[in-house]
């Protein structure tokens, strides 16, 4: 792989995985058209963590105050710990602590219930996800999915759920959808927004819960990835590799500031159009090329 190519599909990371068009989806198309089956995963990974960071440098101050607060939880749960099995010693009266004491730690444990139904989909349908990259049929059928998830979006009305509002059902079917999300075509943040929508999350909430929960899933998927990143690395470059991920970064950082107006101004519907365009042509492709 080229470092232009890895340069293009950075650019296509940075701008797919916040609008709402499916990173994945047109990775595996692009790789497709160009015959790139030999680059691996473990590159769209890369280019995964490129767009972590722009999470990082949009919500860092809120970043920083979820893992804070995380800690916090950990610290007053072993506290609460200790002192009932001090209770049930008999020793003395116990203190307990009430762990969820702000909003920002309610926000840490819904981020954390939403990463488990994704973190389970995601390991056992690695094997479906992986096999579904390798056509163009399935990633233009989860577009045409795509398009419609976004027209519904648009025609929900405005939530008033912040995170004291919001509950850990909630927090569960939103990474359930996150979770279903990971096959290509199927756009993660649409997918995501959509689904706070549906719970009734604030817009602006539903952006900010979508983007900051994609940190543990793509963390999680790096890790995941491994053993396997040694031979890709390998089979392709590191310079490519490196080049791809710092586009998607630079990419990503300018639409997520431009997802924050969309979702504010509703204008998902072009976005739904563009990818039934897309879907329509992957699928007939699908069908003359494979």
């Amino acid at each position: 792989m080229s470092i232009f190519k890895a340069i293009l599909m950075g650019i296509i990371q940075g701008v797919t995985e916040f609008l709402p068009v499916s990173s994945s989806g047109h990775l595996a198309i692009f790789k497709k058209v160009f015959h790139m089956a030999d680059v691996g995963t473990s590159f769209d990974v890369f280019l995964h963590l490129g767009t972590l960071l722009a999470v990082f440098i949009v919500y860092w101050k809120d970043i920083a105050k979820l893992i804070s607060d995380g800690i916090g939880i950990l610290v007053d749960s072993f506290h609460n710990l200790a002192e009932w099995i001090i209770e049930k010693r008999g020793l003395r009266e116990p203190n307990y602590r009430k762990v969820i004491n702000s909003s920002y730690r309610k926000f840490a444990m819904l981020v954390i219930v939403s990463t488990i139904p994704t973190g389970i989909i995601g390991v056992m349908g690695e094997k479906l996800i992986d096999d579904a990259a390798t056509s163009l049929l399935v990633p233009g059928i989860c577009l045409i999915v795509t398009a419609v998830l976004l027209y519904v979006s648009d025609q929900l009305e405005d939530g008033d759920k912040t995170p004291k509002k919001t509950t850990y059902a909630n927090a569960g079917f939103i990474g359930v959808c996150q979770g279903i999300a990971t096959l290509p075509g199927l756009s993660r943040s649409g997918t995501t927004i959509t689904a706070g929508l549906l719970c009734g999350l604030k817009r602006d909430f539903a952006v900010k819960y979508s983007f900051i929960m994609s940190i543990p899933a793509i963390l999680g998927a790096a890790v995941f990835k491994i053993p396997d990143m040694k031979n890709d690395i390998a089979a392709t470059s590191p310079a490519g590799y490196i080049a791809g991920a710092i586009t998607a970064a630079v990419v990503g950082y300018i639409c997520i500031k431009t997802m924050l107006v969309i979702v504010r101004n509703k204008q998902f519907k072009y976005f739904s159009i563009y990818c039934a365009i897309v879907g329509l042509v992957a699928i007939v492709a699908a069908f003359i090329v494979e």
